[in-house]
């Protein structure tokens, strides 16, 4: 059973030859309620660690792997943001969302100077890159 989406499909290595499902593994003990979206943030918990973590871990993703981070519009008009890597598609963060199918098909690029146009996110952003460089305590960003 795949944790995340495109976990089996992504074969995909960075320049240190770590892949998506090495960086979900550390992910997962750093994703935290400061790192989550301010309108989900009640509503996060360990036990789902990835609510509200799409944008900051996509354009994190995006850091290592290069690509296009892609957004998937919602019901409720928000976006949610996922990786596409020459072809591999991947979404470290579909596990908030349960069994439910999301359309990456269709899915538009999203812009990262508008995505930290939003002070906090940038901050959340900045965050989660600051742990995980940590995480891999080897001091890169």
């Amino acid at each position: 059973m795949e944790r995340f989406y495109g976990e089996k499909t992504a074969q995909i290595r960075d320049a240190f030859g770590r892949s998506p499902a090495d960086y979900f593994e550390l992910l997962l003990k750093i994703w935290s309620a400061d790192t989550c979206a301010p309108r989900m943030r009640s509503d996060w918990k360990p036990e789902n660690p990835t609510l509200g973590q799409c944008s900051v871990t996509a354009f994190l993703m995006q850091d290592r792997f290069g690509g296009e981070v892609k957004g998937i519009t919602l019901e409720d008009g928000s976006i949610h943001c996922f990786n596409s890597v020459d072809g591999a598609v991947f979404d470290l963060t579909s596990a908030q969302f349960g069994n439910r199918a999301l359309a990456y098909g269709e899915a538009k690029e999203q812009s990262r100077d508008i995505h930290f146009a939003k002070e906090e996110k940038r901050l959340r952003y900045e965050s989660l890159r600051k742990a995980l460089a940590e995480a891999l305590g080897t001091g890169e960003c």
